[in-house]
């Protein structure tokens, strides 16, 4: 959150081209916050076998975060990324569908009682909930050192934040598979 701290002061000058739309922000920004806490939690196997109904009801909570979240970064990757450039904008566009679609698939599991499935789509949410910090770290180290500007790197670091854990995930799915 360090270096994000302006966000909260509201004005036009602090938030630029997002001041119109202030609330989906700060919506999708304290939802997102929510998600990522609660994460950590929910893996927790301890804490799952022993509080099962605690369990889904911090799961519930980490969905309605996601949501929340989700819609406010689907109606800012819709409106103000298109003032970066539309690579930027599509590659938000596409991490948050895939956001929602592994979120999505994980509470159908669930609601089949497919649990082994549903722990592995929720892994998968939470590592698309993970790539905005993988991201916003790898782009601040990048800009830090001069590799490039914003406009030009960002779109890249965002399909890497996500699509390469993910792709690591599923190698390691599929060794587990094999023994």
């Amino acid at each position: 959150m360090r270096g994000a701290d302006h966000f909260l002061e509201m004005t036009k000058e602090a938030l630029g081209k997002y001041f119109n739309l202030r609330f989906v922000l700060i919506a999708h920004i304290t939802a997102g916050g929510g998600a990522l806490v609660l994460g950590p939690l929910q893996f927790w196997s301890r804490f799952r076998a022993r509080y099962i109904k605690l369990h889904r009801w911090v799961g519930v909570i980490y969905l309605l975060a996601m949501f929340v979240s989700a819609i406010g970064a689907l109606i800012l990757s819709f409106t103000t990324a298109y003032e970066v450039n539309w690579a930027y904008a599509f590659s938000l566009q596409v991490w948050v569908s895939v956001w929602i679609i592994t979120t999505a698939l994980a509470y159908w599991a669930a609601l089949k009682k497919k649990f082994v499935l549903h722990k592995e789509w929720m892994m998968r949410s939470y590592i698309v909930t993970l790539a905005f910090i993988v991201s916003g770290l790898a782009l601040k180290f990048l800009l830090s050192v001069g590799f490039g500007s914003f406009e030009a790197i960002s779109p890249s670091l965002f399909w890497m934040g996500w699509s390469v854990p993910l792709f690591i995930y599923q190698v390691v799915l599929g060794m587990k598979a094999k023994k």
